[in-house]
């Protein structure tokens, strides 16, 4: 997964809200060839239990954010409604698209964006961003809408608000619809396992055959905030004998897991909810953690001093 598509995945997941359902007009902006998309809805963060932890320990840790507040007016905590990433998932690609739906100064931004090194061109009567390292680059489609990446795949996007331009299957946008409906963050990859990263990669555990991971053909993961946390992922296999076999191995690694976790109530409690199924071809995994016992596993974290240490790069 690419750099880009890495930064903004956990930044969608640490303000995520309620997501009735994706943004179509940033999901027609999405390379047709995408490979992984992610998505989250950020407006009713602090509505969520979850959401105002978060935003306690973003909030009076953060200098470089108030900065950036101060310097541009733009504030993600307050500003961004909607996230979208997208990757083409190629080994040592760097292609990737962040998509925001939001409020946008852009005068102010733009301004900001130049003070601090970035360079602009006017493509298809949109000014871009581009910054000193001549690689990545930022464009306001309107007052609401911002696309960010490299700049072909900003140019890309850009080109994709034509009609008669490639998209994504419909297959694919329905399966998005299904998720971001129903989870609150949520990640799909339309791709086998083996596409994203090269079979030598995949995890070994001693005495177990993990090939099985291999044989994915797709995968997705949703997450739904509450005072139970819920976590659901599905993994498409080639034939449903596979999928039987997955869902095998991954009951006896929880099973595992479950014995070595005797003297951890918390992670013995996640184990005891884990649920995983095989139907047809697919494997369905899933769990569910209180909100609060979530906070909890967190706390280690932000003793360590690492929580709310978000890092802000220069615009763009």
């Amino acid at each position: 997964m690419n750099r880009t598509l890495r930064n903004a995945v956990p930044l969608a997941m640490l303000f995520a809200a309620v997501l009735p359902a994706a943004d179509p007009q940033l999901v027609s902006l999405v390379m047709p060839d995408a490979a992984v998309i992610a998505g989250v809805n950020v407006t009713q963060a602090k509505a969520s239990p979850f959401g105002q932890y978060v935003m306690t320990l973003i909030a009076p840790h953060s200098q470089e954010l108030q900065a950036l507040v101060a310097v541009t007016g733009f504030d993600p905590r307050q500003d961004v409604s909607e996230l979208l990433a997208a990757s083409n998932g190629g080994a040592g690609s760097a292609a990737g698209l962040a998509l925001a739906r939001g409020t946008f100064a852009i005068e102010t931004i733009t301004a900001a964006a130049k003070q601090a090194g970035a360079a602009t061109e006017t493509y298809q009567n949109i000014a871009i961003l581009k910054a000193p390292n001549g690689i990545q680059a930022l464009a306001f489609l309107d007052s609401t809408l911002a696309v960010f990446g490299d700049l072909a795949s900003v140019k890309a996007a850009i080109d994709r608000q034509s009609p008669d331009a490639q998209h994504l299957s419909a297959a694919v946008v329905a399966r998005i619809g299904q998720l971001s409906g129903s989870g609150d963050a949520w990640v799909l990859s339309t791709v086998p396992l083996a596409g994203l990263h090269p079979p030598s990669a995949a995890p070994t555990v001693p005495g177990l055959n993990l090939e099985a991971l291999q044989q994915i053909q797709q995968s997705s993961l949703a997450v739904k905030f509450g005072d139970n946390v819920t976590v659901t992922a599905q993994a498409l296999l080639d034939t449903p004998q596979n999928a039987t076999t997955l869902a095998g191995l991954l009951q006896m690694l929880a099973n595992m897991a479950q014995l070595q976790a005797q003297k951890s109530p918390d992670v013995a409690a996640l184990a005891k909810s884990l649920s995983i199924a095989a139907s047809g071809s697919t494997v369905t995994v899933a769990f569910s953690i209180p909100e609060a016992q979530l906070q909890q596993l967190a706390q280690p974290q932000q003793r360590s001093g690492n929580a709310g240490a978000i890092q802000l790069k220069k615009l763009p």
